[in-house]
């Protein structure tokens, strides 16, 4: 239950160390390395986050433009 209780909150965005808290652990390290299971699912978001921030749409006003106009 430790297990699966870590992994789901970690999954939902909850913070590793409030996760931790929850779990009663010491170090944040046995939470991350022992309970804090990353499923593929949470993988595929973060490299899709990724690509998006690597290339983004252009619909973004406070992006600059992609050629300058010389005149």
């Amino acid at each position: 239950l430790r297990h699966s209780t870590a992994t789901l909150l970690l999954e939902q965005g909850i913070d590793l160390v409030v996760i931790k808290e929850l779990l009663g652990h010491a170090h944040i390290g046995v939470t991350a390395g022992v309970y804090a299971h990353v499923r593929l699912r949470l993988q595929r978001q973060a490299i899709d986050t990724l690509s998006n921030a690597l290339s983004p749409t252009g619909n973004d006003p406070d992006d600059p433009p992609a050629t300058a106009v010389v005149r």
